[in-house]
């Protein structure tokens, strides 16, 4: 949701009541039910076949036990910074923490770049049943141009137009995961269908993105009407209705069509799974809505992460570069992220998008999950339980890594270098410019920009 960006959004947008716990819930399923499951269902299909359901259940759980350590941070120390405050707090503003920080911005734009190109396969497929490579490339590249555009010239659009495509897209999710169940054939869903525990697993990890929207509820921790009281429930209540709403939408998939069927319509396998129980019309109002939700998050995506970078640049962990504003708007900021967003998803298939995405966000939470544990005594939170929580993303991250070695060593060179990247590029940077590292209780905000 735009007014919970990566920053800390707009204070008082929210008006005197503040943030209760439906409107925390609806930040943190607003996030997540982004462009993440047009873009990877078909994905975890190819992989976990019929167990696909069982894929996204272990990946929500990881999920879910990642909430709970945001939940105690936020409760205790609520803040519009969210993740960079809390590690922050919890190590120091020094070089590991701007690293984290910076792939945390690297890792949303990867997920721009994802956003666009499901945009790109549902918009090419409505478009024409034989989509030239051309065709999709363009629709790629305007899903990307135009929100920069937008987010350059009428950022309030954002705001004013995020509710109303959030609402839409749930109701047409579950008008097909209830429908759905009319065409499913168990036998789709049986064990003989599944494939070794490895693929389940790995299957899970790979669309792990589709789940990491959830931490923004931690950016309304400023805005929250009661913090100890609203965002805890807000975070665990969103994740569960979240997982319930996927394992149904990838039963429902799995369960109706042929997994050949599925792999041939990877990219946009939602939609082709509609059509069994509601006909053409089904296909293309999933379609629609996929257009719409996917467009949305770009646009949305685009303007917290512009002021992500605004943020660490006030910090001192990028260019002063990405302070400048014109118009009240991080403009250098977000001509970066658009560019480079844009070049990831005209050059990348959306596997290796969607690799890349999961584990920057597994190596984040990895190191959100070490912060509760660190401070566990201050948030009052069992250390074991914290320790629990990084051992299960630190794992899955080892898990996706060594998967991605064996079948998709092109996205683990892309993962080393862009790891990589962001350690060399905040150390060089830090030596070159001679600025130093500067954290308060919470990381500087974006003035309004209506």
């Amino acid at each position: 949701m735009p007014d919970s960006h990566p920053t800390g959004g707009r204070r008082g947008t929210h008006g005197p009541q503040g943030v209760g716990v439906l409107g925390a819930m609806a930040i943190g399923i607003g996030g997540m039910v982004g462009g993440g499951i047009f873009a990877v269902l078909g994905t975890a299909v190819e992989l976990a076949g019929g167990a696909t359901p069982l894929s996204f259940a272990l990946a929500g759980s990881i999920a879910l036990l990642t909430a709970h350590s945001y939940a105690r941070l936020s409760a205790t120390h609520p803040s519009a910074g969210g993740t960079v405050s809390f590690l922050d707090r919890a190590f120091g503003a020094d070089l590991w923490t701007g690293t984290i920080n910076l792939l945390l911005w690297f890792s949303y734009l990867v997920t721009i770049a994802l956003y666009a190109s499901a945009f790109g396969a549902y918009g090419a497929r409505l478009w024409t049943p034989h989509p030239s490579p051309l065709l999709h490339h363009a629709l790629i590249s305007a899903a990307i141009v135009l929100p920069v555009a937008i987010n350059l010239l009428n950022a309030e659009f954002v705001s004013r137009t995020e509710i109303y495509i959030v609402v839409a897209k749930l109701l047409v999710l579950l008008v097909v995961a209830i429908a759905g169940t009319q065409s499913i054939d168990p036998a789709r869903l049986g064990v003989g269908t599944w494939p070794d525990l490895p693929r389940v697993l790995t299957g899970g990890m790979i669309i792990f993105v589709a789940y990491e929207g959830f931490e923004l509820i931690a950016n309304a921790g400023e805005d929250a009407r009661d913090p100890k009281r609203s965002l805890p429930p807000a975070f665990y209540a969103s994740v569960l209705f979240v997982i319930a709403l996927y394992v149904a939408l990838s039963a429902v998939t799995v369960g109706s069509l042929p997994l050949e069927e599925i792999d041939a319509a990877s990219e946009y396998a939602l939609a082709a799974a509609a059509r069994p129980a509601l006909g053409p019309a089904g296909f293309t109002m999933v379609g629609v809505a996929a257009l719409l939700s996917t467009f949305s998050a770009v646009n949305a995506t685009i303007y917290g992460n512009g002021r992500l970078a605004y943020v660490l640049a006030k910090e001192g962990e990028l260019p002063e570069l990405f302070e400048r504003r014109v118009w009240n708007r991080p403009v250098g900021a977000v001509l970066a992220t658009g560019f480079l967003a844009l070049l990831l998803a005209n050059l990348l298939d959306v596997t290796q998008i969607a690799i890349i995405a999961s584990a920057g966000f597994l190596m984040i939470f990895t190191a959100v999950n070490l912060s509760a544990w660190k401070l566990a005594r201050s948030i009052r939170m069992h250390p074991a339980l914290a320790l629990l929580s990084a051992f299960a993303s630190g794992s899955a991250l080892i898990l996706l890594v060594v998967h991605t070695s064996r079948d998709n060593p092109i996205a683990l060179v892309l993962i080393a270098f862009s790891w990589c990247g962001c350690l060399i590029g905040e150390a060089v940077y830090q030596r070159v410019s001679g600025r130093e590292f500067t954290v308060g209780d919470d990381p500087p905000t974006m003035p309004d920009s209506r």
